[in-house]
């Protein structure tokens, strides 16, 4: 491709429609200089997750967005990602609005469809919104201003450079004035062939790195907002699943489904392979049709695991790798530790849900969907369609954490009303959602730290977990983007995103990072953050406990081994901002901890009240975050809320517990993630200024919210804890396996 630039070029369209490819600089109709960084100006000195999907996403970046001018003066885009509550339609608007001049409420931004001929350009995942549509979007909304600005230039016959635009409004010197919608038609016919465009200096930026509420608010907390639990597709009925009472069972035969169809309402019943549909008049149907079934289940492949068997495993795949250790000079010593870590439930509010209308011909699919083309791809295999012919519209998602990665719903749906021959609305229960969806996998950690005199000779950590699960697209954009990277070895795919993911920031001597998996037949999936929260949050626990060793304050111990300034300054941030070191009674502490990832840097500092040890609140946080360039700072402030929130839940309450092939949570009263009354009543959050170009955000406050938890809860109590949740007890009745609750049902009030 030599040099990649954007090139703009006009989409059929009654007004402007402007979009961008990328094309050699040689004979390009319009070129504009926004050059997309090709790999080696990408890669630092680490690879970044963010490196391998921008790199992936390269060759179609410029095929990103289409930026409709509509006569009304408002300017709509469909943007080629999911929204999954991390605030992308609210911030990509305004890097539009930045770049046309325009404000932010006349940026109208719809979901796009599957698109496959963006290849690996449709996957949200990673926090890599933000560093992947960062250019396309500026370039695109640069190449509109411009025809726009030559267009009125031309209609004038005054030369571009003295028109201004405030608001969409083009001003000439003599007091002449056109809105960008009075022009959307003509500039859709001008002959603007050799039209340059260059969009804003970003120091020129208005709007870019202020606050903005999110422009889908008040249709959120109204209830306007449409999810797919809302969506009302012609003749789609409601849908309910009965699936097997363990993991991965199997149907063998269903005895009454005959029965079942004669009841009040029920419509259809269909067996596929994760279990047996029933279709209703009314979801109350469907859940009454559900649990009168009568099914013959196949055991499934974990019916005898539970939790002791899976820890076993993991750590039999440590085994002796982390043994014996090192023979050490004198004077030196050496710090070890293990940690275990539970399976975990993304419990997102709304649950896995889609609409699907399949035809003889042809097949359309609603749902929220974080890898749309191959949710597609895959639909049309299924269905044994040409992919064409598959419509798969994304949904807005009522909450993700990596959940919406994978599409199970939709691939559902598909095979329900395939079967049935009519349109279903297929909704899980919050039962099913928890106990046959995808978890972060049970994790075990062992570190090894060697050191003398005051140096860390060696740091080497052990991760074991079951198989995080990358079948959702993301194997295929590692895949892409290693193949353009020279000397990245010969790693699995998990491993390039492990070791793209975890770094350490310290200067540790020698450091090794090692993933070992063990592939079991559970689904699993990428919970926020995946490997970070556990392996930097035991990190930071050793940091800790490395500075108590050296008989030397935490923050102090930091600041000594951090590598760079930009580091220093966000853990001095929090240190001065939360009044490190202040006096708290006895069972109350702070505790701190730094994290390093995604293009930025954060700290967090929090306020631990553990005089009841089986109860520890947090009292209050400071977070402090530098993610280079940012772009929405209300959107910001908003992640790391939720990455704190996360972080508490999985030091201290938030776990599942598996059981002879299936987890005993089965809603949200016994998933213990942490409640309104668990969380910081006081929160200061600090932005750094812009510092180069933007990063991630969106899984970034998980692992340094754990590790500062962790901290201040050993600090309190005297106690290192070193199995997560801290508290796991099993303080409640399981629901047994079998059919779901129907839900009249009262949950039985917790013990505690």
């Amino acid at each position: 491709m030599g040099r990649r630039r954007f090139l703009t070029y006009l989409v059929a369209a009654p007004t402007l429609t402007v979009a961008a490819r990328i094309g050699l600089d040689s004979g390009a109709a319009a070129p504009a200089h926004a050059a997309i960084p090709s790999p080696p100006q990408l890669l630092g000195e680490t690879i970044d997750l963010q490196d391998l999907l921008v790199i992936a996403g390269l060759p179609t970046a410029g095929l990103l967005f289409q930026i409709q001018v509509n006569e009304d003066n408002t300017v709509s885009v469909p943007l080629p990602r999911a929204e999954v509550g991390q605030g992308l339609t609210t911030a990509v608007p305004m890097l539009i609005a930045e770049e046309m001049d325009i404000p932010l409420s006349s940026v109208r931004m719809t979901l796009a469809d599957a698109r496959p001929e963006l290849v690996m350009g449709q996957i949200s995942g990673g926090s890599s919104g933000i560093c992947t549509l960062y250019d396309p979007a500026r370039a695109a909304a640069a190449a509109a201003r411009a025809r726009l600005v030559a267009t009125a230039a031309q209609q004038w016959g005054i030369p571009s450079e003295r028109l201004t635009v405030t608001d969409g409004t083009i001003h000439a010197p003599g007091g002449r004035t056109a809105t960008y919608g009075s022009l959307a038609v003509a500039a859709a016919k001008a002959d603007l062939s050799k039209l340059v465009v260059e969009p804003k200096p970003e120091s020129k930026a208005k709007l870019v790195g202020t606050r903005a509420t999110r422009l889908d608010a008040r249709d959120i907390v109204t209830g306007k907002h449409t999810y797919t639990h809302d969506l009302n597709v012609a003749g789609a009925k409601p849908c309910l699943m009965r699936r097997p009472p363990t993991i991965k069972g199997t149907v063998q035969a269903v005895n009454n489904a005959d029965t079942v169809r004669r009841m009040p309402g029920v419509l259809a019943v269909a067996t596929i392979p994760t279990g047996v549909a029933v279709l209703a008049e009314t979801f109350a149907q469907a859940l009454d049709g559900v649990n009168a079934l009568d099914v013959a289940w196949g055991p499934g492949p974990v019916d005898n695991e539970s939790d002791d068997t899976v820890r076993q495993k993991l750590r039999r795949a440590v085994g002796p790798v982390g043994d014996p250790p090192v023979t050490l000079p004198l004077g030196a010593g050496s710090l070890e530790a293990e940690f275990d870590f539970a399976f975990l439930s993304h419990a997102p509010l709304e649950t896995n849900a889609a609409v699907a209308d399949v035809r003889s011909d042809r097949a359309e699919i609603w749902s929220a969907l974080q890898t749309p083309i191959i949710t597609q791809e895959t639909i049309a295999k299924e269905l044994r369609l040409p992919l064409h012919k598959v419509t798969v519209h994304v949904m807005p998602s009522g909450g993700s954490f990596g959940r919406r990665l994978f599409f199970d719903a939709a691939l559902e749906a598909a095979q329900i009303s395939q079967a049935m021959g009519r349109p279903v609305k297929l909704i899980w229960h919050r039962t099913d959602d928890i106990r046959h969806g995808r978890v972060h996998p049970a994790k075990y950690h062992k570190v090894r730290v060697n050191y003398v005199r005051g140096n860390v000779l060696s740091y080497q950590h052990w991760s074991a977990s079951v198989l995080t699960s990358l079948e959702h697209g993301f194997g295929e954009a590692l895949t892409t983007a290693v193949a353009k990277i020279p000397g990245i070895g010969n790693e699995s795919l998990n491993q390039v995103a492990f070791h793209a993911m975890v770094h350490c920031p310290y200067n540790f001597g020698v450091v090794g990072q090692h993933l070992h998996e063990v592939n079991m037949p559970i689904d699993t999936g990428s919970w926020r953050s995946v490997w970070s929260v556990n392996t930097r949050g035991v990190e930071e626990i050793i940091v800790d406990e490395l500075a108590r060793r050296f008989k030397k304050d935490p923050v102090q111990f930091r600041r000594e081994f951090l590598k760079d300034d930009r580091q220093r300054a966000v853990l001095d941030k929090v240190a001065s901002e939360g009044n490190w070191g202040r006096s708290l009674p006895a069972g109350v502490a702070q505790g701190l901890a730094f994290h390093d990832e995604m293009k930025g840097v954060t700290a967090c500092l929090v306020e631990l009240d553990a005089r009841d040890q089986k109860h520890p609140r947090v009292t209050k946080a400071v977070v402090a975050v530098d993610v280079g360039r940012p772009i929405n700072v209300s959107g910001i402030e908003a992640q790391v809320l939720g990455g704190l929130t996360d972080g508490i839940s999985v030091a201290l309450s938030g776990g599942l517990h598996l059981r002879n092939g299936y987890f005993l949570e089965g809603s949200y009263h016994n998933f213990h993630y942490a409640r309104q009354k668990d969380t910081p009543p006081q929160v200061q959050i600090f932005v750094m200024p812009a510092n180069g170009r933007p990063g991630g955000m969106g899984e970034f406050a998980v692992p340094v919210s754990f590790g500062a938890v962790v901290n201040a809860y050993r600090r309190a109590t005297g106690i290192l804890p070193t199995s997560f949740p801290i508290n796991s007890d099993i303080d409640w009745e399981p629901y047994p396996p079998g059919p779901v609750p129907n839900p009249p049902m009262r949950p039985l009030p917790p013990k505690r």
